[in-house]
């Protein structure tokens, strides 16, 4: 009797509704204790010093492997929700379609580590692992340190408690895990097998002041630079746009980055001329004018925003955007799917998507800043 041969579909990896799924979910294994090196050193910084910025980049395999915009979108979410968890603050980035930059700060560890000491420093330890992993890996993390205790283990539950800790505050291990997390989601998305980033990645440290401003002008002119657009704002995928669109974390970043307070992006505040919003602005116009160069005994203009254009955005408009280009900026960065008008319409259209939504979410509007408008999806 011969066997049936399975259907060539049933081998076929389901692919989920949300493409996001796995950027998104929590995970569900035990660190390693071990800090990854790759064989390569790190420069670190002065000691002195709170917190030290590096520029990283990294490509795909000779750069022949291209992001579409999902995938683009996916590398964004995966970097704010890997730099929250481990503790390091991204100042600005930029993904492209094979490669990315970001302007990272990385504190003292030490420092970063006193949250979670004293009463109550365990348990609020615990809490912001729960934010990454899962409720089943969680809950067996608390038998396992009870099993200890019960046993008279202390040093072994303190050494379960600081194979965590040492990941925090590591751009190594912050790269490596992005890096890693990405590969692995491509690869299920594509059907595909092996490495897909080229090299380990590349970093810069950076000085505060004037050096962390023109690169990160360098990072969010990139798109420019290629041609993508005449206008880093107009490109979804840097810091700078998203900032533009409403994000708290990038404007955050940015604000660093000019050394102002975080609330001062969209007003000027007593120390201040300008708001933070028009000090980059007008930062980014001037770092990304056009250029000329003498190349083999001719003169070739390199790729930038030609002066006429840096003229009116610095000297005329003084970095300021109008109103409506602002409101235009921060509906047009919204994902798909998102309802906006007055509250009690969205309230309205919440109502009756309630299903889709988490039993923790209890209402549906959300104030789009600027304006007296409301969307069913705040992404700031």
């Amino acid at each position: 009797m011969s066997r049936r041969r399975p259907s060539p579909l049933a081998s076929k990896p389901k692919v989920p509704s949300d493409p996001f799924v796995g950027i998104e979910a929590k995970t569900a294994a035990y660190p390693g204790a071990k800090s990854w090196s790759g064989g390569r050193f790190r420069i670190k910084g002065p000691e002195v010093f709170d917190a030290h910025a590096y520029h990283v980049m990294s490509r795909t395999c000779g750069g022949d492997i291209h992001f579409d915009d999902v995938e683009k979108e996916a590398l964004r979410r995966l970097i704010w929700k890997m730099s929250e968890f481990l503790g390091i603050q991204v100042l600005t980035y930029c993904v492209m379609s094979n490669h990315f930059h970001i302007l990272a700060s990385v504190p003292r560890q030490a420092l970063w580590l006193e949250r979670f000491e004293g009463p109550g420093g365990e348990e609020a330890l615990l809490k912001h692992l729960a934010t990454f992993y899962s409720r089943l890996f969680m809950t067996q993390l608390r038998n396992d340190l009870s099993e200890f205790r019960r046993l008279g283990m202390e040093d072994q539950a303190q050494a379960r408690l600081n194979a965590f800790k040492r990941r925090f505050c590591d751009l190594s291990i912050w790269c490596k895990e992005i890096k890693e997390r990405f590969g692995r989601w491509y690869n299920k998305r594509h059907t595909r097998k092996g490495t897909l980033w080229m090299d380990r990645f590349k970093s810069v440290l950076v000085e505060d002041g004037q050096a962390l401003r023109t690169m990160a002008a360098y990072i969010d002119l990139n798109p420019v630079r290629a041609k993508l657009v005449n206008d880093p704002k107009d490109y979804r995928w840097c810091g700078y746009a998203e900032a533009l669109s409403g994000g708290r974390r990038a404007r955050r970043g940015l604000c660093r980055v000019l050394g102002v307070s975080g609330e001062s992006w969209d007003q000027a505040s007593p120390k201040q001329e300008q708001s933070g919003s028009a000090m980059y602005r007008r930062w980014l116009f001037h770092s990304g004018k056009e250029k000329t160069a003498v190349e083999d005994r001719q003169r070739v203009v390199r790729s930038g925003i030609r002066h006429e254009v840096v003229h009116r955005v610095v000297e005329e408009e003084r970095g300021e955007l109008p109103a409506h280009t602002l409101l235009h900026q921060r509906v047009r960065h919204f994902t798909q799917g998102v309802v906006l008008g007055s509250r009690a319409w969205v309230e309205q259209v919440f109502e009756l998507n309630r299903q889709r939504f988490g039993p923790r979410r209890k209402s549906g509007a959300r104030r789009l800043r600027g304006a007296e408008l409301f969307v069913l999806r705040d992404l700031s």
